[in-house]
């Protein structure tokens, strides 16, 4: 199985990279984990709403341009609005796909302002980690450890808690 995570923004920070790799590193025993980074479109100073909306169209059209829509694709768009899992959640539903003939998964983080309604509709779920925002450098990490920590559960090993 292939999991994919398709975001707006390159890790800049050493600490951000050295934390994705690890669990990158720590996947490749379950999975063939891939990261496709986009570059975040520039907003203006004091953009209006009609150049916000401009931003999240390009962004997701160049988002919706890197998806590969096969039959054995499932698209997990992350969403402030979409369904909350806990981690034994998300281990059946991955668990749930790859049972269902879907070899690859690929994980949406949009850019600072989100993501269309247009990818919204494009994705085959939309998943909310929390109410609350998180930086996207964070949300990667966060995103590779519990795709991690479900691949454990569904290994039957221990993680720690």
């Amino acid at each position: 199985m292939t999991v994919e995570i398709i975001c707006m923004v390159k890790l800049k920070e050493s600490y951000w990279r050295d934390a994705a790799a690890e669990y990158i590193k720590r996947l490749g025993r379950f999975c063939r984990p891939e990261v496709t980074e986009l570059a975040e479109s520039r907003l203006p100073d004091k953009a209006g709403e009609a150049e916000e909306q401009a931003v999240i169209k390009a962004e997701s059209d160049a988002i919706l341009a890197k998806l590969s829509r096969g039959s054995d694709t499932y698209v997990i768009a992350l969403d402030v609005l979409g369904k909350k899992l806990d981690s034994p959640q998300l281990a059946k539903k991955i668990a749930s796909l790859q049972l269902s003939g879907k070899s690859r998964i690929v994980f949406v983080i949009g850019g600072s302002l989100g993501l269309s309604e247009e990818l919204l509709k494009a994705a085959d779920y939309r998943l909310s980690f929390s109410d609350m925002t998180f930086p996207h450098q964070l949300m990667r990490v966060i995103l590779l450890e519990q795709i991690y920590r479900a691949f454990k559960i569904n290994a039957g090993e221990t993680y720690h808690k």
